[in-house]
Formats: C-alpha cells, sequence, structure tokens
C-alpha cells in the first residue's frame, strides 16, 4: 500500500481517492471531547500541530470529505459529505453551501453518472448531503445510476415516520437527503453486515449512531478501512476511551473503536476516517498496552 499524488491511495488493483469538501480549523476540543485533558497536548502537541490543532484559535483541524473507491469492476463512494444549498440553521458550518464538490468529483475523471454505489456508514447531516442535488425545485439523486447502500438499523432509526421523536434537523437530512433515494428506488439496504462483492465488505460499528457500518476493501494482501466517525480525530487513537459529543452511545462506541483499531493493528490496514486532517489517512501501531498513528 502506499500513497500516489498527495490525495490517492493504492490498495492491490483498487484506487483510492479523497473528495474534499472541507477542511480547517472547527471545534475547540473541549467541544468535541467532553473528557478533554489539556495535558495531552504536553505528550501529543508536537504531532498534533498544525495539521490536526491550531494553537493560535485552540481548534482542532477537521475535514470532511467522501472516499472514492476505483476497483476494476466497480466505482464506490464512500461518504457524500454536506451537500449544496441544504437548510441546515442548526449546523452553522454545514448550511446553505455552495462548494465545487462536484467539480473535484470531475477533477479526478469521475461523472456523478459513473457511480456505481454509494454507501453511507451512517445518516448524520455530514454524510449524506450530496446523495442529492437541487434540480427544478426537487431533490433528486446525484448519481443516477448508483445503489446507495444504507443499513437497516440506521434508516430506521432516522426515519421521521418511525421515530416520533426525532428533532428538526435530522428530520430534515432523512428528507431531503434519503427519502428522495428511496422514491428513485435506488436504496440498497442491508442489515448490518453484508458484502458488495468478495473484496468488498460492510461490518457493523455502532455507537456513534445506532447502524453505523464500516467498509473494508480486500485487494490482493492489501486491505483498507473505511472507518466513517468511529473516530473523528487521531488523538482517539491515542486515547480510544475519548467520545466525540456526537456519539449516541459512549460505550457501545469505544467498543468499537476498540475492534476497529485491534483488527487495523493486527492486519496492517490502511485505515481511512471521514475528518481526520491530512494526510487524511494511515496505519495503526501496536504501542505499549496500547496504539499509534503511522502517518
Amino acid at each position: 500500500m502506499k500513497t500516489t499524488g498527495g490525495t490517492s491511495w493504492q490498495i492491490g488493483q483498487v484506487t483510492v481517492t479523497r473528495i474534499e469538501e472541507l477542511h480547517g480549523p472547527s471545534f475547540r476540543p473541549e467541544d468535541l471531547f467532553a473528557t478533554w485533558d489539556p495535558a495531552v497536548l504536553e505528550e501529543h502537541g508536537h504531532w498534533m500541530s498544525p495539521n490536526f490543532y491550531q494553537q493560535s484559535t485552540n481548534q482542532v483541524i477537521m475535514s470532511v470529505h467522501s472516499w472514492l473507491i476505483r476497483t476494476p469492476h466497480h466505482t464506490i463512494l464512500v461518504d457524500t459529505c454536506c451537500g449544496n444549498g441544504k437548510n441546515r440553521p442548526g449546523s452553522p458550518h454545514f448550511h446553505q453551501l455552495n462548494e465545487p464538490y462536484l467539480d473535484r468529483l470531475r477533477s479526478v475523471g469521475v461523472e456523478p453518472e459513473e457511480v456505481d454505489y454509494v454507501l453511507c456508514t451512517h445518516l448524520h447531516v455530514d454524510h449524506v448531503g450530496w446523495n442529492t442535488r437541487l434540480l427544478d425545485g426537487r431533490w433528486v439523486p446525484t448519481f443516477p445510476n448508483a445503489k446507495y447502500v444504507f443499513s437497516r438499523e440506521e434508516l430506521d432509526f432516522w426515519d421521521p415516520s418511525k421515530n416520533a421523536h426525532l428533532p428538526e434537523e435530522p428530520r430534515n437530512v432523512f428528507t431531503d437527503s434519503v427519502l428522495p433515494v428511496i422514491a428513485a428506488q435506488q436504496d440498497h439496504v442491508v442489515s448490518m453486515t453484508d458484502q458488495l462483492s468478495d473484496t468488498l465488505l460492510i461490518e457493523p460499528t455502532p455507537g456513534h449512531s445506532p447502524g453505523h457500518i464500516m467498509l473494508r476493501l480486500i485487494s490482493g494482501q492489501d486491505e483498507g478501512v473505511f472507518i466513517g466517525d468511529v473516530m473523528h480525530h487521531p488523538i482517539q487513537i491515542y486515547r480510544p476511551d475519548w467520545n466525540s459529543q456526537f456519539c449516541m452511545n459512549p460505550e457501545q462506541a469505544v467498543t468499537s473503536r476498540m475492534r476497529v483499531l485491534n483488527h487495523c493493528a493486527e492486519r496492517n490496514s490502511l485505515m481511512f476516517p471521514a475528518h481526520f486532517g491530512a494526510p487524511h489517512a494511515g496505519r495503526i501501531r501496536n504501542h505499549g498496552k496500547g496504539f499509534s498513528f503511522d502517518f
């Protein structure tokens, strides 16, 4: 497994490319992690700054991006960021965006019509936005020939018709970014564990959200693991007991995180998170009784 061109990686016969939507300072660490300890900067500040932490503003650096996977047979997009023109007043970073996301996709040689699968690790606001785009006043699937992969558990939880207690924003997210896909009969629903091919395996990683899933890509002796929001920041590799404020089941989230870290360390897998700053991906190493990150 090697890095090619700065934003693309080769895993066997498969190319993985990062498609950026947003990148830069976001949360204060104490707002992202309820158990944040400033003393961690004394031990880890030398590698956290400047790519993962901005000292001048006391903010962590985060990214919102998709992973584009091109196998000899399929083109797959993992998570679709926030989307343009979406009404998200509760999430100011994501409200009414106008980003050249599709231009960035085209710049690496992929038209929306060429995407075969869109895999949503979960249905939070910053992972489903480009599922749809506004056309003649209607939200329609952005990738007209793709099957969109959702976990059944995740769909059922975020469906307003099945969960009457949902707040307004996730209701809107489901309405404008998930329902149009289902209406177009482009949904491909899995039950947490499934596979898209012999080399593309779906596995459950619940905790951050009820039906969160990850994708394992196996090509030859190499493996890439697309973990969604199992982790938000690389400090969690060193402190896997730290959950973000967005993790809905903290105990379950820690269990999934430990399982992913152990798996990646044992198999020398290249880990592709959804929100890490540059260089965005890396390998997990065993380090004493814990783990370290090989950028």
